[in-house]
Formats: structure tokens, sequence, C-alpha cells
């Protein structure tokens, strides 16, 4: 990480908030016994992310997405796939006509997997990926099983989110009313209430978008991504298929490119489509294991689950969510905030990133070193599952024993946050 460090603290056009204030990491990393009770993770990987409606999977079923991952996921490892005992995908936004958990089990059995091992899915908004993730784990826990495999997806290009049906009685109660506020103009209500200046989140946009098209420059992407060949009609109506390996999202930007572009949301507001996340196609998974099965069968152990919190936070300003669960998740692994080498927080926009960031008292070169969604994008339900990957590799990539967060904020009002170890290179053996 030493060059694209190097890079960023070099530029002088960021706000003073914006440069390096604190050592890169703590002097020592909190240790942390091992126990063959330890929730692993052995396999991260993700999708390239498209641009929806106009980028590389504007044709692509997001089943044919997650059967990318699943498989890759399984072939890294060497798995049987009748050795997974359940899967739990995320997803948040509904296709029209088709249930989630069909389109995973569709999945499911494009990869391979027999009827027997059972699956579900669960939505919880924004933190769904890594929800799942928490799922399994906690079926691990509990002696359900000793390996599952969890993930996330979203095709934004053929979702669908509408209040339509909703009760009456929800437009009586002000905290109900409240999580129906439209996500971007919760974003200017914590750009308003917390001071967060129009030039503040263009910086931070700026940053996202450097810091990822360094980073995929570099090829620092490329031990997380699995490349996702498809086809896809073009302008004329011709369809032709495409090997798709990068993510779209990640484009030259300039901050006097961003100060002109025009408020989205709010007449005078200051949360543009540039300080925004993008929406996204994409999909990911995680492949989690005992680690006294994950010792046995010889799999590398990329991360371990170290903790978990998610909280409740006021609707209208659902951003704050990560301000709120990162305390929690830091406090039940008895760490501090210094401890942590990266933190990977959602980017749903620069607005609620940056109160985050600040409020926590974060050193900014450990937040979303390689970009986050303004930059990437945001795929719902993918989204935590793609962070864990893109953490974890990161760690792997730096090449000691250190620690990392992965947090969102969840529309209607919440935030969640886990803690993961990368536990050194001695633990991550050779297994191909």
């Amino acid at each position: 990480m030493e060059k694209l460090t190097n890079t960023i603290n070099k530029r002088e056009n960021l706000d003073s908030r914006w440069k390096l204030t604190r050592s890169n990491a703590a002097a020592v990393t909190p240790g942390f016994p091992c126990n063959p009770e330890d929730i692993v993770i052995v396999s991260a990987l993700r999708t390239p992310i498209g641009k929806a409606k106009r980028g590389s999977f504007k044709d692509t079923y997001p089943d044919d997405l997650l059967a990318t991952v699943f498989q890759a996921v399984i072939n890294d490892v060497k798995l049987a796939p009748a050795d997974i005992g359940d899967i739990c995908i995320g997803r948040s936004y509904k296709i029209p006509g088709i249930q989630a958990a069909a389109t995973a089990r569709f999945a499911q059995f494009y990869s391979n997997i027999p009827e027997t091992v059972p699956i579900f899915t669960t939505n919880r908004q924004c933190s769904s990926g890594l929800q799942a993730v928490l799922n399994v784990a906690g079926f691990i826990r509990n002696g359900v099983c000793n390996i599952g495999l969890a993930g996330g997806f979203e095709s934004m290009t053929q979702s669908k989110n509408s209040a339509d049906g909703v009760n009456p009685k929800v437009f009586e109660v002000e905290k109900a009313r409240d999580c129906l506020i439209p996500m971007g103009i919760t974003s200017e209500n914590v750009a308003n209430k917390f001071g967060i200046s129009r030039q503040k989140q263009d910086e931070f946009a700026l940053e996202s978008q450097k810091r990822a098209s360094e980073a995929q420059r570099l090829g620092y992407f490329q031990d997380e991504i699995v490349p996702v060949t498809t086809t896809i009609t073009n302008k004329e109506g011709q369809e032709q298929t495409i090997r798709v390996t990068k993510d779209d999202g990640i484009r030259p930007t300039t901050l006097q490119g961003l100060s002109k572009l025009r408020p989205a949301f709010q007449e005078n507001g200051t949360t543009t489509a540039g300080n925004s996340s993008q929406v996204s196609d994409g999909a990911a998974a995680v492949l989690v294991a005992k680690r006294s099965e994950a010792e046995r069968r010889g799999w590398p152990v990329l991360g371990v689950l170290r903790s978990f919190a998610v909280a409740g936070c006021p609707p209208d300003i659902m951003g704050i969510g990560p301000a709120v669960a990162i305390p929690l998740a830091l406090k039940k692994a008895g760490l501090r905030i210094d401890d942590i080498e990266i933190y990977e927080i959602n980017e749903a926009f620069a607005s609620q990133a940056v109160y985050c960031v600040e409020k926590l008292g974060i050193n900014p070169i450990k937040v979303n070193p390689k970009g986050g969604a303004i930059a990437l994008g945001h795929p719902l339900g993918c989204t935590g599952s793609r962070q864990i990957a893109t953490l974890l590799h990161e760690l792997k990539r730096r090449g000691k024993r250190s620690l990392g967060v992965v947090s969102m904020c969840i529309g209607t009002g919440m935030g969640a946050a886990a803690v993961f170890e990368y536990p050194g290179p001695t633990a991550v053996k050779s297994h191909l």
C-alpha cells in the first residue's frame, strides 16, 4: 500500500482534516487467542460492479452473477458443494415477479450445489450482505453446521422499490413516516444538521475516485474480483459477448467538475450525483467455517470474525449509522479506534461518511484506502459482502497481522459494523 499511500499524501487540494494526522496503524496490534471454535473466512470474492441501467451488467440476470461467485469461492478452496451446511444470501430491492429466495436457489443449482443444501435470503437493506455472513456465522456458532456460504447480490437495473400499499397509519406516526424519507433527503438532513459543507463532500468524493483509480491501476482489486463473461445489447440493438474484469464506476474526476454538478435531491442542497454512491449491479460470496473445520481441511484462514454490532438511529438521519455501530463493535472486541488498520465504511453519501469519520475521530487515511461506493458503486444487497472481500484482500496484500472494520448505514435508521482480524501470512497457506 506504500505507493498508494504516498500518492494520497502528496495531494494538496484536500481539506486539512483529510490529510494524514496520525500514525497509519497502532504500534502493536492487539492479540486474540486462537480458538478452534472461532468463525473464520476462508474465501471472499466478488464480481466487478456494473453501472445500473447502462453498465456492463444491464442485460445480465442477477442469478447469473450470484452463480459466478458461488462457483468461484467453491473452486477457491476445492470444496465439495454437498459439504455446505447452509447458505444465506442478502438482497435489498425486489425484482417484479421474482422472489429473492427463488433467485438465490436458481444460482445454487447453476453452481451444482445439490438440492440437499438449504438456502434462504435476508434483507437488512444496505447491510444485507454483511448480515448474511453473520447469519451463517451464528449457525456455525450454534452447531447447526461447520461450513456455510454467505453473500449478497443486487441488480438495481431490474429492481423496483416503491411505497405502494403502505398502511395509512404510517403517516400518523412521525418515526414511521420518517422511514419513507428518500435516502437523498436523509443525506441533506445530515449535511444540514452537522454542518457538512458541499466542498467537504466533494473533496471526499474526489478522494474516493482517486484512491479507487490508483488501486485499479496498481492491480489491487485483482485478487478479490472474479471476471464475468456475459452478453450485452449495444446501442445498435446488437448482442455481443463481453468479459468484465473491472468496476464500471471508476472514472477521471476533478474537484472543479464535481463542483459544477447540480443538487440531486433538494433545491439549494449539497448532495449531488458526484458525491453520492452509484446505483449498481453486482454479487459477492463469502465462505465461512469453524476454525477447527478449516484447519482439518487445510484451508487458508483469510479472516477471523471478532465482533459484530447493529444499532438504531433516527430514520431521518439514517446515514449516521456507522457512528453508532462502530463503537459498539469495537467495545465488544475490546478494541479502540486506533487499533484498526482499515475501516471499510460504505459511502452511501459523502455527507454521512464524512460525519461518521469525523465524529469517531478516525484517521482518514485508514478509511476506504481503495475507494468506496462513490467510486465503485453500491449494489445494495451485495455491498456488505463486497466490503469484506475488499477489506480482507487488502489486509492480506499488506502482509501483516492486522484488524479491519466493515460498516454501513441502513435505511430506516440503523448502522451495522463487524470487526475482522487478518491473522497474517502464516495462516494463509497456499491451497492451489
